[in-house]
């Protein structure tokens, strides 16, 4: 049956065209955004996953920074105790040429003032960030610093932070507020010689800081002059010893600290690339397969417009049956 009210044919051809219009639609803007799960409209359940891990992504790129952060702390802090090793070293060694027969003490005390001096510089240098994991001027003390390492996400979404702790108050080494706090102005009880036989209990510190009360310690300062005994001086040795094994052990502490640093860093930094890549997989448009598919429906929409035409045609053709 062929009428002039409603022409089957070119609903048809319209209906098909309009389809294939929509599905043009739909991968020219996969190819211009680059993604196939664009909005929750595309798929809900892809979209909420990629946008949780785009998120927590975020998160783990704020832990890098903190890392770093962290790193500068504790390499600002380790160079400093190894300066100081240094340094305490080059004082067992005066104290120990000290303790030869005939050596001007006087001259060689001027010397140890000096990389007393130094020490006090290097303790007030080592700062990052307004934080010194050497010296201290708080009544509270260096305490815990904690750095943040990992964005955790539970199977239950539960989010968590995980820290690195270090105890600064085993590397301070001047406490202006607390002698006792400090490695190089709290007293350190040394077993010297006595006499000829016997050996005595002694309390010696390095640096004197001040004179309020906790603040300087009650032992002896290590100075020297004429009069100081090779007892003496064989008790300050072993002070020095004690100090210098203290801020080795500080020293080897922050280098492990450091170490897992540069681990954590290095597994968030794979971590961000691996989620990066999971989420690509969820929402990432084909760009081989989208070009192909557009390619095919601009011959569909082609045919399409040719169709129409045609069914459009045959109401033309009917006109001339009555014209004749």
């Amino acid at each position: 049956m062929t009428s002039i009210i409603t022409n089957t044919g070119a609903l048809a051809a319209l209906q098909t065209l309009r389809t294939v219009n929509q599905d043009m639609e739909q991968v020219q803007n996969r190819i211009s955004s680059g993604y196939r799960v664009e909005t929750a409209a595309d798929n809900a359940a892809y979209w909420s996953i990629a946008t949780t891990m785009r998120s927590d992504n975020k998160a783990l790129g704020t832990v890098q920074d903190a890392l770093g952060l962290g790193a500068a702390k504790t390499d600002t802090a380790y160079t400093g105790l190894e300066s100081a090793i240094s340094v305490v070293d080059e004082i067992k060694s005066k104290i120990t040429a000290a303790s030869e027969p005939g050596v001007d003490k006087t001259k060689i005390n001027k010397e140890l003032s000096e990389l007393k001096k130094q020490l006090s510089s290097i303790a007030e240098s080592a700062s990052f960030s307004g934080e010194n994991w050497l010296y201290n001027t708080g009544s509270a003390g260096a305490g815990v610093k904690n750095i943040v390492a990992s964005f955790n996400r539970a199977a239950d979404g539960a989010v968590s932070l995980t820290t690195l702790e270090y105890d600064a108050g085993g590397s301070i080494m001047i406490d202006t507020y607390s002698a006792g706090r400090g490695i190089l102005t709290k007293d350190w009880s040394v077993t010297q010689p006595y006499g000829t036989s016997g050996t005595t209990v002694a309390n010696y510190f390095l640096i004197d800081i001040g004179t309020a009360a906790g603040a300087t310690a009650t032992g002896a300062e290590i100075t020297l002059d004429e009069n100081t005994s090779a007892d003496d001086l064989a008790g300050m040795l072993s002070a020095v010893e004690a100090m210098l094994q203290q801020l080795t052990d500080s020293a080897s502490t922050l280098g492990a600290i450091t170490s897992r640093i540069d681990m954590q860093e290095s597994f968030v930094s794979t971590l961000m690339d691996a989620i990066d890549k999971g989420v690509g997989r969820l929402v990432d448009a084909d760009m081989n397969e989208e070009s192909t598919r557009l390619k095919a429906l601009q011959t569909q929409q082609q045919l399409a417009i040719q169709s129409l035409s045609i069914a459009n045609t045959n109401a033309q053709n009917i006109l001339q049956l009555f014209q004749q």
